[in-house]
């Protein structure tokens, strides 16, 4: 049976979307190859400095994409055109470089992670939103085979083993900074200072409950919350990949993919929880105890973000980023409410209890902005 044209480009929008949203799991691979080669390298103590640096990098990460990419994306006042700053890609790289040099200094590891983090955040969220798809899978396929070579040299008692990791980085930003033909939006500086207020209030509550669990807990605490969270972050990628082709425009299509990614991430956690793949991937600290439930509670935070998701697109789109901003700094200051009255008990698995709830009271506070932001349209009195 023929296939309609109209069929047939949607098929292939599909298929190029399911490629490039496969091509996140090597930014999500990152932090747990840096924990499973820093379990093998470095002593404990400068394990769970180590693990609290990996989530300093991740909310730096993500301040410099607010910055660079979803300040552009959320102004509805612009074209939305993103780029891949040249001079990002060049810290990128010398950062990579400096780690080969020093590959067992933690100190070195600890201030070189956020520039790496944040090259790798910026570089994949243009390939998303710009649909440069072949471009990001050459990048993610060097990220992951850094990535597999790095481990495997861990593995193999080699001291050096952040060396093939970061090379396998500094080529992908390479190949991510590549020229484009479009140039970058100038971003709308009101709409920047909110957004990125918005991402720096919200991000940086995984760093400050890990400093928390390493000050009381300890550092295998401190390891196992940050690895437990860097797996759970496999149902992070289809999620985020979402956000940002929403942030561009509603996209029927890229829900579905992203919701059938979603399953598959969440069937790959667990049958590399019960076949043992994890705990022989991060060592002792994921050993010490059972972890099927911090997973379980893990998982369940990760995937309320897709109620999370649908209605922070919609706000975002219509411009309404004081409403989001203001939203998502009470949550923040919510969801660190709870998780310092859940680490009391000292157990993780309340902890991200604790994180779920947060997320659902965000979902639901989204989506009664965005419930009365249409409601008042539909009325004439034009949008907050």
């Amino acid at each position: 049976m023929a296939v309609s044209p109209e069929r047939a480009a949607q098929l292939r929008r599909a298929s190029s979307s399911l490629v490039s949203l496969v091509g996140g799991i090597s930014l999500a691979v990152i932090p747990a190859a840096v924990l499973s080669i820093a379990s093998r390298v470095f002593a404990l103590p400068e394990q769970g400095r180590i693990a609290v640096a990996i989530m300093v990098a991740t909310f730096v990460g993500q301040v410099v994409f607010a910055v660079v990419v979803e300040s552009r994306l959320s102004s509805h006042l612009t074209e939305r055109r993103v780029t891949f700053p040249v001079w990002l890609a060049g810290l990128g790289v010398v950062a990579a470089i400096v780690i080969a040099v020093f590959p067992t200094n933690a100190v070195v590891l600890c201030l070189a992670l956020p520039v790496l983090v944040a090259a790798l955040e910026v570089g994949r969220g243009v390939s998303v939103a710009e649909r440069l798809d072949t471009r990001e899978t050459v990048a993610a396929v060097l990220v992951g085979l850094g990535a597999l070579g790095g481990v495997l040299a861990a593995l193999s008692g080699v001291e050096a083993a952040l060396v093939p990791l970061v090379a396998g980085i500094a080529l992908a930003t390479l190949v991510r900074s590549l020229p484009v033909p479009h140039r970058a939006s100038s971003p709308n500086l009101g709409t920047m200072g909110w957004v990125v207020t918005d991402v720096s209030i919200t991000g940086i509550v995984g760093p400050l409950i890990n400093a928390t669990i390493l000050a009381l807990l300890g550092p295998v605490q401190s390891v196992l919350f940050t690895a437990v969270s860097t797996v759970s972050g496999l149902l992070a990628i289809p999620l985020n990949f979402m956000r940002l082709r929403l942030l561009k425009a509603h996209s029927p299509l890229d829900i579905v993919v992203s919701g059938f990614a979603l399953v598959v991430a969440t069937i790959a956690i667990a049958v590399a929880e019960f076949t043992g793949l994890l705990g022989f991937f991060f060592g002792v600290a994921w050993t010490i105890e059972s972890t099927a439930g911090l997973l379980a509670a893990a998982c369940l935070w990760r995937a309320a973000s897709l109620a999370t998701t649908l209605p922070f697109a919609a706000l975002r789109r219509r411009g309404a980023v004081r409403i989001v901003t203001t939203l998502r700094a009470g949550a923040a200051v919510f969801t660190f409410a709870i998780a310092l009255v859940a680490l009391s008990t000292h157990e993780l698995a309340w902890v991200f209890a604790a994180l779920l709830v947060g997320e659902l009271v965000q979902a639901l506070l989204y989506e009664t902005a965005r419930r009365r932001l249409v409601a008042r349209d539909a009325t004439g009195d034009g949008a907050a």
